[in-house]
């Protein structure tokens, strides 16, 4: 029966090519397409998945009162890990680890030999709560010694030949103008590329303390630095366990005053937003985004397999009624539909495989993974297959096989009205899906470029910077001064943090006088040196910037427009405000500048000039056009300063831009999936344009015998099908706009949605619907009227 099925397969296929080529094109380009997301999906959802201790770690969070509601933070008190072990036995291991990105670009030095590579700091536990695992050392004690250092298995390949010769080496490293050196005694394998943290070299946190207390800094309850994760005990109730340790910190020192909440560790990555203090989105929702885009995608192709095997209805009825006659079941021919469909669809499934291999290292590109075929996703992508041919084939094996051997043999093809109307639903259902797919794409794409062009209070084009690392923190004003005479270097200044991002430090420790009340708020703060300002190009608003020239300008602050709102200054310069026990005079007013992600709205912050020893890092604009001839000389000063370093700079204006790498890969892929949507739905059209000319070419010769032209004909037809994608839109239009509106309210600052985003969207659809339609009814009107009223 099956050599049967398998013999009847092979001889459609050769009888009519052209639909088994638009069904094998359709199929195979939609489950490409279906595969491709279906890979990255997969490959999401395993972030942070493969830790032992997956179910039961957790990372400690604290959460602050400000004005705009409650703001999470992963920086927490140094002391918190430890304590939390100490007093709470729910707690099996917790640890301190500095943040992921502090140390991304770290000297280390073995002999005169300097490498760069990311680090961390963390506690004796942290191997027994991460699976990070040790090729040499006992994780149990690696993190206890103060000098020891452990090291990832490729840096101990790339400076000391293997793991084996790296232990008892001595690598001298450098932290924000700290240095010290440590001993090799562990060797870990490299971080797994689903990690979101990546680091090549661990380091015992007792380190990072020396270096805060080196630096004028303190360990305490109160300042907040590292973050905490910790792993609970089996049975251990989380959400009991959570709300115990909401006031922990408080109840350690009465001056604190944030509280604490906790997410599982492996959640972080997909749910990365909070919303007044809790979890609430993040890259999950792109998780969802493309699974339903596979979905539709799938629909849709597997929408065209049906149009088209119901158009070729009329050329197998004869053979449906020979076999009804003959004696045959409807479950036979069911059957034999059904697995013409999954054997498609397998067919198709082999297609799509080299489609997906040649275009895997283009789709790593741009999704910034390394995705591949593995065993699971396989099995995944074979149920999906399966999934795909029985769907596909529903329509064709349910519909055929209920006619019976009269109306077969007879060739009634007259349907019912539902079925009429069930073959245009999908038709409209494709077209809306698409045109949904089309009108996001172009909403996302120009928000992305209003959020990089957008002006955000600087300049912040034709900006580099650099870490003053080596030689340059005890050189660090002649050096300065020294780049400031080079030709095509507009000006420079230096800073203790990265001017955009999550890097800038948030206090409540300021308080100022106001209606004769004292108050307290959280703000941002940066350290800044001289210079700063100008260099950034910043608008003063009121007052001056800091000033070499004015002795007294170690105590003065300055503040944004949003800080002087939120404090209810009228008349703010001169002002005193205390933070930390000194006493700041107000000197300047700067407008409001967007030193974070468009997607939150300008906060307050201020400008204080820090130590020298602070700032370490140099921000240099470099006059329009003349950036490589500037880099070189700034290199060739670099390397008189700082012997034996490289040179790492980075554009802020990159940095800006990478805020928004997810959304930008999401533009990027939905491209190619809203065009493909298109073909796959032109393909569906022309299907259904193919079943409408079948059965009417009768009709069709009788208009044409009483006197119709061929262009009158070809406006019935298409007019039909010019219905469907009205509908269409009319269906797809207002449901975009709900979904675009909804996406947009992720910002602070977004475009206005313009009607003519749907508009334009709407007409190229059916443009592009009615070229596709038009090439059908073409043929059917052109054909010789005697040919087509002929009995068969």
């Amino acid at each position: 029966m099956i050599k049967h099925y398998l013999l009847l397969f092979g001889r459609n296929i050769k009888k009519y090519k052209s639909t088994f080529a638009i069904n094998l094109i359709g199929l195979s380009t939609g489950l490409a397409c279906v595969i491709l997301i279906t890979l990255w999906v997969i490959d999401e959802l395993r972030v942070d998945k493969f830790h032992a201790n997956d179910s039961n770690l957790y990372q400690v969070w604290n959460v602050f009162e400000t004005p705009e509601g409650k703001r999470v933070l992963e920086w927490t008190p140094p002391m918190l890990a430890e304590t939390m072990v100490e007093q709470l036995p729910e707690v099996e291991y917790a640890s301190a680890q500095t943040l992921p990105g502090w140390f991304s670009n770290t000297p280390l030095r073995v002999n005169d030999k300097i490498i760069k590579a990311p680090g961390i700091f963390a506690e004796k536990d942290y191997f027994n709560i991460f699976s990070y695992n040790l090729i040499l050392g006992d994780k149990d004690e690696v993190l206890t010694n103060l000098n020891g250092i452990v090291i990832s298995e490729s840096l101990a390949i790339r400076t000391f030949g293997s793991p084996e010769n790296s232990i008892g080496q001595t690598i001298e490293w450098e932290v924000l103008n700290y240095k010290s050196s440590a001993t090799v005694n562990a060797v870990f394998e490299d971080v797994p590329s689903n990690s979101t943290t990546q680091f090549e070299f661990i380091l015992p946190f007792k380190n990072w303390e020396n270096l805060v207390l080196e630096r004028g800094g303190a360990i305490d309850w109160v300042t907040n630095n590292p973050a905490t994760y910790i792993v609970l005990k089996e049975g251990t109730n989380s959400a009991v366990f959570a709300e115990k340790i909401k006031t922990f910190s408080k109840q350690q020192d009465e001056n604190v005053t944030a509280d604490l909440v906790m997410t599982q560790y492996s959640s972080n990555y997909l749910y990365g937003n909070f919303e007044n203090g809790k979890q609430a989105r993040g890259r999950m929702d792109y998780v969802y985004l493309f699974s339903l885009i596979a979905l539709f995608i799938m629909v849709i192709a597997c929408i065209n397999f049906m149009n088209l095997s119901t158009a070729n209805a009329s050329r197998r009825f004869k053979e449906i009624g020979i076999k009804k006659a003959m004696g045959s079941k409807r479950r036979a021919l069911i059957f034999q539909y059904f697995g013409e469909a999954i054997l498609n669809a397998f067919v198709s499934f082999g297609l799509s495989i080299f489609i997906v291999y040649l275009c895997l290292p283009y789709f790593n590109s741009i999704t910034g993974k390394s995705v591949g075929f593995d065993i699971p996703s396989l099995a995944i992508l074979c149920l999906i297959v399966l999934a795909t041919g029985l769907l596909a084939g529903s329509y064709p094996a349910l519909h055929l096989s209920h006619f019976s051997a009269l109306q077969a043999l007879g060739g009634n093809l007259k349907g019912s009205l539902s079925e009429v109307w069930m073959r245009k639903g999908l038709v409209i259902f494709q077209f809306a899906i698409t045109l949904v797919l089309i009108v996001s794409v172009l909403v996302v794409y120009e928000q992305i470029s209003y959020v990089q062009s957008k002006n955000l209070g600087m300049d912040k084009d034709n900006v580099v910077y650099f870490e003053l690392e080596g030689n340059l923190s005890d050189n660090r004003d002649a050096f300065m001064e020294q780049i400031k005479l080079i030709p095509g270097v507009v000006n420079a200044g230096t800073t203790s943090s990265n001017i955009i991002g999550t890097e800038i430090n948030t206090t409540g420790g300021l308080s100022w006088t106001g209606d004769e009340e004292e108050r307290f708020s959280r703000f941002s703060e940066m350290r800044v040196g001289y210079d700063f300002i100008e260099t950034m190009d910043m608008k003063l608003k009121k007052g001056r910037a800091f000033s070499k020239n004015v002795d007294t300008d170690t105590n003065a602050i300055v503040f944004n427009e949003s800080a002087i709102e939120i404090m209810g200054l009228e008349d703010p310069i001169g002002r005193n405000v205390q933070y930390g026990g000194v006493s700041y005079q107000i000197v300047g007013v700067l407008e409001d500048f967007h030193f974070k992600s468009l997607r939150e709205a300008v906060g307050p912050l201020f400008f204080r000039l820090g130590p020298p020893e602070r700032l370490l890092t140099s921000i240099v604009r470099i006059e329009k056009g003349k950036t490589h001839e500037t880099l070189s000389k700034l290199n060739a000063v670099y390397q008189e300063f700082n012997k034996g370093y490289v040179f790492d700079y980075s554009f802020l204006d990159s940095d800006f831009q990478a805020q928004y790498e997810s959304e930008q890969r999401a533009v990027e892929l939905s491209k190619y999936f809203a065009g493909l949507a298109i073909l796959i739905s032109c393909l569906g059209l022309f299907g259904l344009a193919s079943f409408t000319a079948e059965r009417r070419k009768k009709e069709i010769g009788i208009r044409k015998v009483l006197g119709q032209s061929a262009m009158q004909v070809n406006i019935m037809l298409s007019s039909e099908f010019a219905k469907l994608v009205l509908i269409s839109i009319g269906i797809a239009l207002p449901l975009s706009y709900i979904l675009t509106k909804e996406w947009l309210s992720n910002f602070a600052y977004k475009i206005p949605l313009s009607i003519w985003y749907f508009i334009g969207s709407g007409i190229l659809v059916l443009l592009v619907a009615l070229a596709t339609v038009t090439s059908q009814a073409l043929k059917a009107s052109a054909e010789n009227p005697i040919k087509s009223l002929r009995t068969e």
